[in-house]
């Protein structure tokens, strides 16, 4: 074989091999093309699903969070809970809002309102699980900052609570004012409890 012919047929491979390389780079990018689209469609609807689901909580918590509000002060505030992305993850922001703004439950509210907002949740996380666990809360001092004046609707609150979700609370308190139920006092008497 003559060397113009052998690098004739080099070269034809050379060719050859090149094209069988970009058929075979085109068919992978087409794969890949494919999986990345399949990749967004699956984020997509997990994105979808989990909206539904912070959509569902955030009425569930809210409302009875709000409700818990509206029963004890006059000028209610509203309650809500926000989605927001942080880090790469959502994370619950938890705000009061009173005549359309925001207020932040831990510096801008008094008369106790976040001892019975904190008392709600707890309650709409009772409501929330799944399998439902028996209807109890034990409270120790829930409502220690809870003004005077709204006191004896704390305690109206408790038993409408008791007596329409079925639930049981079991509370330690030294505010007289909030005893309803069965009450048993425990003190010392000559230094022993009783």
């Amino acid at each position: 074989m003559e060397p113009l012919q052998r690098k004739m047929k080099v070269a034809s491979l050379i060719l050859h091999r090149a094209v069988e390389e970009k058929k075979a780079a085109e068919n992978a990018a087409a794969v890949a093309e494919c999986d990345c689209e399949q990749s967004l469609e699956a984020r997509r609807c997990i994105q979808a699903v989990a909206q539904s689901i912070q959509e569902t909580v955030h009425r569930r918590v809210a409302g009875v969070v709000s409700r818990c509000l509206s029963v004890v002060f006059d000028e209610p505030y509203e309650f809500r809970v926000k989605f927001v992305q942080k880090r790469g993850k959502t994370e619950a922001e938890l705000v009061f809002c009173r005549n359309g703004r925001e207020i932040d439950p831990m510096t801008a509210s008094g008369g106790g309102v976040v001892d019975v907002a904190a008392f709600a949740l707890r309650l709409a996380c009772l409501m929330l699980s799944r399998p439902s666990p028996r209807r109890m809360i034990v409270l120790d001092e829930p409502f220690k900052f809870v003004s005077e004046e709204y006191r004896d609707r704390v305690k109206e609150m408790l038993l409408e609570l008791a007596d329409q979700m079925k639930i049981q609370f079991v509370m330690v308190t030294h505010i007289r004012e909030l005893e309803c139920g069965k009450v048993m006092r425990i003190g010392k008497v000559d230094g022993s409890v009783c």
